[in-house]
C-alpha cells in the first residue's frame, strides 16, 4: 500500500493543457522549474505525511464524545503541518496572504492530497470553497478578520446547505435567521452531512449556512448565506467564547471513515449576513462550483492511488503461465488481460486528469486574460467543463477503484490488503456536490445551450483539428480516426438535444455527460500524445500506447452512445413502478 505521488505525468499534464502558456502570460514570478520546485515539495508532503495515515484513519476514523469530534489519529497535527507549509494557500489572493499561484498548479497539488489521503483532503477543499465566496462575497469585517485565518489554514471551512428534509432540492430548507436587533442574526435550525463540521485541527471553524429570515418567501428566493463560526470573532480579531451551535453526531459511513460527516445544530448561534438577502443560493454557488471541480480531482487522486496499487500487486502476484514470456508461474502482469485493464486505468486516469487541470487553466484565463472576449470564451468552456470535470472524473474514480479490486481478485475483497477502501472512499464523490445526475442536467439544461450551443460545437471543432494532426501520424493514425468519431457523435448529439427540450433532453443528460467525458478526454490524451511523439524514452512512448488503448476500449463506443441517446424518453415514461415491483 505504498503511494509515490505523480510528479512526473502532473507535469507533464500541465505542459499539454496550455499551463506553461498561461504562466508565461499571466503569472511572470512562475517558471517550469519552480511549478515543478512546488510539486515535488507537495509529493513529499503527501508521500511521507498523509499517505501513512491513511490506513489508520479508515480503520479508527474520527470519534464523537461528549458533543465534540476528535479527528481520526495524526491527523490534526497533519493537517497544521500542511497550513503551516502553505499549501492551503496556494492560489489564494496575496491581498489577503494567498501564494496568488495558478489554479491549475493548485489543483494539482491537491490531487496528490487526495491520492494520498482523501479523507483527509475534505478539510482543506472545503476550507478553499469558503475562501472563494468570502473573496468575492464577504463583508469588509469579515474579509478582515476570517478570509486572512482561512486562507493561511489556521481555520477551516465548512458548507451547510442540507437538511433532512431537504437534499438536492434546496428551496425545502427550513433553517431560521432571526434578526438580533444588533445587525447581526440567530441561527436556528439542523444540517446533515457536513464535511469536517467539527474537529481539534484548528481554533476555529467557520460555517457558511443557507437559512431564511423570517420575512422570506418560500423557494429558493427566500434563501440568504450567512456565516457562523465555532468561536465568536472580536473585533480585534482575537477569539471569544463559544458559539451557539455544535455537532450533534457523526454519520457511520461507506467509507471516508476519516472524515466526520456531522450533523450541526443550530441552537440560536450568533451569525452575519455573506452578500445580499435572498441570493444566497447564488452566493453559496461560488462555494458549490469550487468544490466541485475539486471533487473532480479527488476523483482523480482516489483513482491514481488504486491504479497504484493494482499495478504493484500486479508485478508481486504470480500465477498461471504468460503467453508473451512463457514464464511459469507469470506475474499477473504478464496476462493480457490484466495487462488491458492496467492500461485502460491508466488512461482513464490521464484523461480524467487532463479535464480537470484544463477547467483550471480555463479558470484563471476567465479572471486574468487581458482580452474581454477571450476572458469570456474561456469563462464559457470553464463553466461547460465544470459539470464534465466533476462528474465524468468521480465516475472515473469509482470505476478505476473497481478494477484495481477486480486485478487483486479475491485478495481486493478482503479489506487487509487496502484496495477496498479505494473503492469504498471514492464511492461518495459522485454524490457530493449536486449528484452526478444532477450534474447532467446543468449540462444539457444549462451549459450546452450557452450561446445557442456555439460553446460546445467550438470545442468540437478544436477536437477534430486535434484528429487531423493525429492521422497525418502512422503511430497515431488509428487514434485520430477515432477521435474525428467520437467528436462528429458528439456533436450531433449535442444538436438532438438542444432540438428535443422537455423529458427527452432529461433522459439523455447522463448518456451526453458521459458521452462528453469519454470524447473530451480522448482528446487530452490525444494532445499528451502528440507532445510525446517522437521521444524513445520508455515512459513518453507509453502515452502513445495509451491513447491507442483508450481510442480502441472507449472512444470506439462512442457513435453507439450518441446514437443510443437518441432514443428519447418514452420508454421511461412508459413504464409504471407497479411493473418492476417483484
Amino acid at each position: 500500500m505504498t503511494f509515490r505521488a505523480p510528479v512526473r505525468d502532473l507535469l507533464f499534464a500541465l505542459k499539454t493543457v496550455g499551463h506553461d502558456a498561461l504562466i508565461a502570460r499571466a503569472f511572470p514570478e512562475l517558471d517550469e522549474e519552480t511549478v515543478a520546485a512546488v510539486l515535488e515539495a507537495a509529493g513529499a508532503f503527501t508521500t511521507e505525511v498523509l499517505a501513512p495515515l491513511n490506513r489508520r484513519g479508515d480503520l479508527e476514523g474520527a470519534r464523537y464524545e461528549n458533543g465534540r469530534v476528535t479527528a481520526a489519529p495524526g491527523f490534526a497535527d497533519a493537517y497544521r503541518a500542511f497550513a503551516q507549509a502553505g499549501w492551503n494557500s496556494l492560489s489564494a489572493d496575496p491581498e489577503h496572504g494567498g501564494q496568488g499561484l495558478t489554479k491549475a498548479l493548485e489543483l494539482a497539488v491537491f490531487e496528490m492530497v487526495h491520492a494520498a489521503n482523501m479523507a483527509f483532503g475534505l478539510c482543506p477543499t472545503l476550507t478553499q470553497g469558503a475562501i472563494e465566496a468570502l473573496t468575492l462575497q464577504g463583508t469588509e469585517r469579515q474579509k478582515r478578520l476570517v478570509l486572512p485565518k482561512l486562507v493561511s489554514g489556521e481555520w477551516t471551512g465548512t458548507m451547510n446547505l442540507t437538511e433532512p428534509q431537504a437534499g438536492s432540492d434546496l428551496a425545502g430548507l427550513t433553517t431560521r435567521a432571526e434578526p438580533d436587533g444588533e445587525g447581526g442574526y440567530r441561527l436556528y435550525g439542523q444540517k446533515i452531512y457536513i464535511t469536517w463540521g467539527d474537529h481539534d485541527a484548528t481554533d476555529n471553524i467557520c460555517h457558511l449556512v443557507l437559512a431564511r429570515t423570517p420575512d422570506a418567501p418560500p423557494g429558493v428566493k427566500g434563501i440568504s448565506l450567512f456565516l457562523a463560526t465555532k468561536r465568536l470573532v472580536n473585533d480585534d480579531g482575537s477569539l471569544g467564547e463559544l458559539n451557539e451551535l455544535r455537532p450533534g453526531g457523526i454519520e457511520h459511513k461507506l467509507g471516508i471513515h476519516a472524515s466526520p460527516t456531522c450533523v450541526m445544530l443550530f441552537e440560536g448561534a450568533k451569525a452575519e449576513l455573506v452578500g445580499e438577502l435572498g441570493k444566497g443560493l447564488a452566493h453559496m454557488f461560488i462555494m458549490m462550483n469550487a468544490a466541485r471541480l475539486q471533487v473532480g480531482v479527488e476523483g482523480v487522486g482516489i483513482a491514481e492511488r488504486a491504479f497504484q496499487q493494482a499495478l504493484a500487486f500486479s508485478q508481486e502476484r504470480r500465477q498461471g503461465r504468460s503467453v508473451w514470456s512463457q514464464d511459469y508461474p507469470a506475474a499477473i502482469f504478464d496476462h493480457p488481460d490484466v495487462r488491458r485493464t492496467l492500461l485502460l486505468m491508466k488512461a482513464k486516469i490521464e484523461a480524467a486528469r487532463g479535464i480537470c487541470l484544463t477547467t483550471g487553466v480555463l479558470s484563471d484565463l476567465a479572471r486574468l486574460a487581458e482580452d474581454e472576449t477571450e476572458r469570456a470564451a474561456a469563462q464559457a468552456r470553464q463553466e461547460l467543463l465544470t459539470p464534465i470535470a466533476k462528474a465524468w472524473s468521480t465516475d472515473v474514480g469509482v470505476e478505476v477503484a473497481s478494477m484495481g479490486v477486480q486485478v487483486h481478485g479475491g485478495m481486493g475483497f478482503i479489506e487487509e490488503t487496502g484496495a477496498a477502501q479505494h473503492y469504498r472512499d471514492a464511492r461518495i464523490a459522485p454524490i457530493y456536490e449536486g449528484t452526478n445526475g444532477i450534474q447532467a442536467m446543468d449540462l444539457v439544461g444549462r451549459k450546452l445551450p450557452m450561446a445557442q450551443g456555439a460553446v460546445m460545437r467550438e470545442l468540437c471543432a478544436e477536437i477534430l483539428l486535434t484528429a487531423e494532426q493525429l492521422t497525418g501520424q502512422a503511430e497515431l493514425a488509428g487514434v485520430g480516426r477515432r477521435l474525428a468519431a467520437g467528436a462528429a457523435a458528439l456533436q450531433e448529439a449535442g444538436d438532438w438535444i438542444l432540438a428535443h427540450p422537455g423529458a427527452d433532453t432529461l433522459a439523455a443528460a447522463t448518456p451526453y455527460l458521459r458521452l462528453a467525458g469519454d470524447v473530451i478526454g480522448g482528446w487530452m490524451l490525444a494532445r499528451q500524445a502528440l507532445a510525446a511523439a517522437g521521444s524513445d524514452e520508455a515512459w513518453a512512448r507509453s502515452k502513445l500506447a495509451l491513447a491507442r488503448v483508450y481510442a480502441d476500449h472507449v472512444l470506439a463506443l462512442a457513435p453507439g452512445v450518441a446514437e443510443g441517446l437518441r432514443s428519447g424518453a418514452d420508454d421511461l415514461a412508459a413504464v409504471a413502478a407497479e411493473a418492476l415491483s417483484a
